[in-house]
């Protein structure tokens, strides 16, 4: 199995958009700390019924209120802690194991209840969009893909072995990035997409960056979201 049941609560708590038709594939967002970056879970849930597609459903969980270190310590929202926004920070290695195992057993339940892993797609922002990239590097079973919003490959220096044992060396990976970003610059997102070409096939790797935007999405940025969903999750 790809994960446990630990992560039930966090989906008992998620925002859901559900589909219009019977769902068949499933999309799990996951948000960055909503006080540090301004998209909270509804926000992103109001995104994702923006681009929503009858078939899909969307599941946005809430991350955990757990002290930053980036953040002078304070609690807040977040998948895991936080102790700089640089290639070379000390990470959180423990806490975004956790947290990665915890979106695994969603994968599972969804799994149990007709929804397989080969129809689901991660995607996430920020810290989520680097939860959902970890995720599915280190998942053995295989997903639809991942999107990947202004964010980086946590605990990359780990990786390729930590991707040895993974179903999801073929992935398709649509990585956007503003390139005004002062928060996780683009050079950040650029060396990302480099490194993952290393660890899975380079041709399933989109990367695509935005001139003027900074730590945010755009109009543009959702509509080539749309259109990467559409493509991985096709109706059946």
């Amino acid at each position: 199995m790809c994960g446990n049941n630990m992560s039930l609560p966090l989906l008992a708590e998620a925002v859901t958009v559900s589909g219009t038709e019977k769902e068949t594939a499933a999309v799990r967002p996951h948000q960055h700390h909503s006080v540090a970056y301004g998209i909270h879970q509804h926000g992103w849930a109001d995104a994702m019924t923006a681009i929503q597609l009858p078939h899909v459903k969307y599941i946005c969980p809430h991350a955990p209120r757990i002290p930053v270190t980036l953040n002078m310590k304070m609690t807040m929202p977040s998948w895991f802690d936080l102790m700089g926004l640089s290639p070379d920070s000390p990470e959180d290695e423990a806490g975004i194991k956790r947290a990665a195992e915890n979106i695994k057993a969603i994968i599972d339940h969804e799994a149990k209840n007709g929804i397989p892993a080969n129809r689901v797609l991660l995607g996430g922002f920020s810290q989520g969009g680097a939860l959902s990239l970890y995720t599915a590097l280190t998942c053995q079973q295989q997903l639809a893909g991942v999107v990947a919003l202004s964010c980086w490959l946590p605990l990359h220096k780990s990786f390729p072995q930590a991707a040895s044992a993974s179903g999801n060396r073929d992935m398709p990976i649509l990585q956007c990035h503003g390139e005004m970003d002062p928060m996780i610059p683009v050079q950040f997102g650029a060396m990302t997409a480099e490194k993952l070409k290393v660890i899975v096939n380079p041709q399933k790797i989109i990367f695509r960056t935005y001139p003027g935007l900074m730590h945010s999405s755009c109009p543009q940025e959702m509509a080539a979201v749309k259109e990467f969903i559409e493509k991985q999750l096709p109706r059946i």
